[in-house]
């Protein structure tokens, strides 16, 4: 069997109103050292290094940050077959699904498309690539969708807590609201008007399963903004996940993995990605199956239950 000539990753990335994913460091620093000679890291320079530094030259430089998959396809070669892995980089469970974008001569076992459900920060072997005729060559190229959440999910009835600190709040847009919450994932969300700098609060006790803090400006073109929102992800004890977005620029004040209480503080409301203004975008979602769909809840506020109405106010 020939060495593939290409393999190729294409990974599916969750959506909130476009598509939101883990990124890369969204700042640099530059200094002086008393040399003259110019550096450049991703932290500022301190401890031992700090007498070196010339006075006032150390500079913070944003940069631009491009969203990236919540899981990694890694293909292994074995004695003339190929296994396929997912690397699950969150701290929760996610189902990938492995397909073919093209292929010659190669086969999957299991066929593909196959799918698999990857626990948190772990990897799981999704299958064997072979060639279908032993006596020729072959290569293929591969895509790997992903999306978090076990699709064995149960929700169970629940009440959550109001996740502004606020004694006053507002509903800007309610469920199916047709700015931007007419699709699965986000039919059943609520934006909450809320100022930049507002404390949000975790509605529900969990664990960080994902959070995204680098992004810096927001705006009304879904394709440039859309998966550039700053977010908190929370999976609960039965498999559905809390999602906090448009967050301010280093709003997230907790770690992927750490378990909070209800009420407790993640982060500060902001107004980062495809978004009018500054809102807490609040939503419970599932997996469905490679599926990812927002679902009802109640929830308690100030006065008692909440109302959500349908679409804005």
């Amino acid at each position: 069997m020939s060495t593939p000539r290409n393999i190729s990753i294409a990974m599916g990335l969750l959506a909130l109103a476009g598509s939101v994913a883990v990124a890369d460091a969204a700042k640099i620093y530059r200094w002086t050292d008393r040399n003259g000679v110019t550096h450049y890291g991703d932290s500022a320079p301190g401890g031992q290094h700090s007498d070196a530094v010339r006075a006032g030259s150390v500079k913070e430089i944003r940069v631009q940050v491009e969203p990236s998959a919540i899981a990694r396809l890694r293909v292994e070669s074995d004695e003339g077959r190929y296994l396929a892995y997912a690397d699950n980089t969150l701290a929760g469970p996610i189902e990938v699904m492995l397909s073919f974008a093209s292929t010659n001569n190669i086969v999957g076992d299991p066929p593909l498309p196959a799918r698999a459900t990857v626990k948190p920060r772990s990897s799981a072997l999704v299958a064997v690539l072979t060639a279908a005729d032993p006596g020729r060559g072959g290569d293929f190229e591969l895509r790997m969708d992903s999306l978090p959440g076990d699709p064995n999910a149960r929700p169970g009835d629940v009440e959550y807590v109001l996740p502004l600190s606020q004694p006053d709040f507002r509903i800007d847009q309610g469920y199916g609201g047709q700015f931007s919450h007419t699709d699965t994932q986000n039919r059943y969300a609520v934006d909450f008007a809320a100022d930049e700098g507002t404390p949000v609060l975790a509605a529900r006790e969990g664990v960080v399963m994902q959070v995204e803090s680098d992004f810096d400006k927001a705006g009304l073109n879904r394709e440039r903004y859309g998966g550039r929102a700053n977010f908190v992800r929370i999976l609960h004890d039965d498999g559905t996940m809390a999602l906090y977005a448009h967050l301010r620029t280093e709003g997230v004040l907790v770690r992927v993995g750490q378990r909070v209480r209800g009420g407790q503080q993640i982060g500060l409301s902001g107004n980062t990605g495809f978004t009018t203004g500054p809102h807490l975008h609040f939503a419970v979602q599932v997996n469905r199956g490679m599926r990812l769909e927002s679902i009802p809840f109640r929830m308690r506020g100030p006065a008692g239950p909440l109302r959500i109405a349908s679409g804005a106010p």
